[in-house]
C-alpha cells in the first residue's frame, strides 16, 4: 500500500544568534501519524495548545486537507527569545488516501492536543470536496 503526503507547508527556522524577535506568522508542520487497523486508516495529529475551532478538514478526492492556526497569546508582544522550538501560526498538510478507504465516511476527533481522523474501508468513492467535523468526544 502506498501512503503519500502531497504536501506540507514548513517554513519555520531557528535563527542561529540568540535573543531575536520571533513573528508568530511563520508556517509550521504538525507532528502526524498514520497507521491501519482492521477497520481502515488512521491519521493521527499532534497540535497542542489548539482549539477545535482553529481547524479545518476538507476532503477532495482521495486527499485529506488538514489545516488550522495555533495562536500565542500567552506571551509579550515584544519579547526576545533564547530558544524557540514551539510553532505558532498557520499549518496545512494533504494526505493523499490509497484506494480502498471512505474519505466520505471518515470521522475526526480533537482531544487532549490530538487530532484524530477514521477513515473507514471501502470501495474507492467518486471524487467529491467536503468539510469533515471535529468532534471532542471520547473517540480514541
Amino acid at each position: 500500500m502506498a501512503l503519500n503526503k502531497i504536501s506540507a507547508t514548513f517554513q519555520f527556522a531557528k535563527r542561529p544568534q540568540l535573543h531575536t524577535e520571533a513573528t508568530s506568522e511563520a508556517a509550521w508542520t504538525p507532528n502526524t501519524d498514520v497507521y491501519l487497523t482492521d477497520g481502515g486508516l488512521v491519521i493521527k495529529v499532534e497540535l497542542a495548545g489548539m482549539r477545535r475551532e482553529d481547524l479545518e478538514l476538507t476532503v477532495e478526492g482521495n486527499r485529506l486537507r488538514i489545516c488550522g492556526f495555533r495562536r500565542d497569546a500567552c506571551r509579550e508582544g515584544r519579547c526576545k527569545f533564547v530558544l524557540m522550538e514551539i510553532n505558532y501560526g498557520p499549518f496545512e498538510s494533504v494526505i493523499e488516501l490509497p484506494p480502498g478507504y471512505d474519505a466520505s465516511s471518515a470521522k475526526a476527533a480533537y482531544q487532549n492536543g490530538f487530532l484524530r481522523v477514521d477513515v473507514p474501508l471501502s470501495s474507492p468513492a467518486a471524487a467529491q470536496t467536503f468539510s469533515v467535523p471535529i468532534d471532542t468526544d471520547d473517540g480514541f
